[in-house]
């Protein structure tokens, strides 16, 4: 599980991020200060971390010393196509709408650590979050397009938002390579015409 700290009415609180990007809590109403150049977090998990800030469309509040920070935490932070999904017009908040557990799990009732967020973006595409919240391990993770609004049989295009690269056409879903413990892959998918 992700555990990050926000300040909530002027009161620093633990929280989890199944709690705050719950459906009970509106974003827009509480101050989130970005934890990414803070430490405590590998660059993998500070890519984790605002990727979901993005993708709810929570604002991006720098919350480092911007004269100490390293050339990955300005590289994160200003990742123009992260960006656009946060500041996309239409300014609906992603969500999580799949997920599953760890092929690592063994536990009848293991958690289900393997998740799938999305939101819809202006022209029509989708902004994707495939994050591994597991503690260990490394697994893909698939986005079907029935998960996304998409129709299952119809093609779209993937591209990787950090890698800043276009991963072809895909018909009905798309699993990433092997994504690793806290880490995420973020994609915008716009359905072939």
């Amino acid at each position: 599980m992700l555990i990050i700290q926000v300040l909530v009415h002027g009161m620093t609180q633990i929280v989890s991020v199944d709690f705050i990007f719950s459906d009970q809590l509106h974003l827009f109403y509480i101050y989130l200060v970005l934890e990414v150049g803070n430490g405590g977090m590998t660059d993998a998990e500070y890519v984790a971390h605002f990727s979901l800030w993005a993708i709810s469309k929570a604002p991006l509040l720098i919350g480092c010393d911007v004269t100490k920070m390293s050339a990955a935490t300005l590289a994160i932070l200003t990742n123009p196509e992260v960006i656009a999904v946060n500041q996309d017009p239409l300014g609906v908040q992603g969500k999580k709408v799949a997920s599953a557990a760890s092929r690592f799990s063994n536990a009848p009732n293991a958690p289900q650590d393997l998740e799938v967020w999305a939101g819809p973006l202006s022209g029509g595409s989708q902004a994707v979050l495939l994050l591994n919240r597991a503690d260990s391990g490394s697994e893909p993770i698939t986005v079907k397009w029935t998960d996304i609004g998409f129709p299952a049989e119809k093609a779209a295009t993937v591209r990787d938002l950090w890698a800043h690269k276009d991963l072809g056409s895909f018909t009905g879903s798309f699993t990433s390579p092997n994504i690793d413990s806290h880490s995420v892959v973020m994609l915008n998918i716009t359905l072939t015409k």
